[in-house]
């Protein structure tokens, strides 16, 4: 995937409340819980995110089912900062995000007719294209006139 390529995907026309049937606060929120709980018990992911989130998962369910919310419904529920978020994450690989991505389509098709399990897919693909961009991709110093 080019540079070019790859800010195209992360940035979207803009997009439209999700209005299916069967869409509200309650079933992202089992969407959230349902992956979180794929992502525990995976081999990869479960010890990342162990490191991170100790004791009462509770409140992370509560931020991503906002987060959820925001990107699906327009909600405006969340007013996180997913990057800084994860850019502390030394130990998060490019490959983690296919982990991820695969972990949530899933999850997506389990609990979704198909034409809003795609909907729930390609907006996690453009969030983790953005993160991975954010994560990975570093522009090299540009260089002065003159060796200044």
């Amino acid at each position: 995937m080019t540079l070019k390529s790859a800010l195209d995907r992360a940035r979207p026309i803009a997009e439209q409340p999700l209005n299916h049937t069967g869409v509200d606060r309650k079933s992202v929120g089992k969407l959230v819980r349902e992956f979180y709980a794929k992502v525990r018990s995976d081999e990869r992911l479960g010890p990342i995110f162990a490191r991170e989130i100790t004791g009462d998962w509770e409140p992370h369910f509560e931020k991503m089912t906002e987060f959820w919310c925001s990107v699906i419904l327009k909600s405006g529920d969340y007013h996180g900062r997913p990057v800084p978020a994860h850019l502390k994450l030394k130990d998060v690989t490019e490959a983690d995000f296919d982990i991820w991505l695969a972990l949530f389509r899933q999850t997506a098709a389990e609990l979704f007719v198909p034409e809003t399990a795609a909907v729930f897919v390609d907006r996690a693909e453009r969030i983790a294209t953005s993160l991975k961009l954010a994560m990975f991709f570093r522009l090299a110093p540009a260089m002065t006139v003159g060796g200044e």
